[in-house]
């Protein structure tokens, strides 16, 4: 079975006085803090949102 891909997500930048939905894309990944580190799945939903706050986000392949 082939092993799914994955990302790594760090949190760089703060959200604040940026605009509400993009808070709201931050937590739906998983960051509410900076420096916060998730491993996700590399799905299309994913990157999309990863493009919305790609200015506040570091973006690292796993695996």
């Amino acid at each position: 079975m082939a092993e799914k891909k994955t990302v790594v997500v760090t949190q760089i930048g703060s959200p604040i006085g940026r605009r509400h939905d993009q808070r709201e894309t931050l937590i739906g990944l998983g960051l509410n803090k900076l420096n916060r580190t998730r491993e996700l799945e590399d799905t299309p939903a994913v990157r999309g949102m990863i493009a919305k706050v790609q200015h506040l986000v570091r973006v690292e392949s796993a695996s």
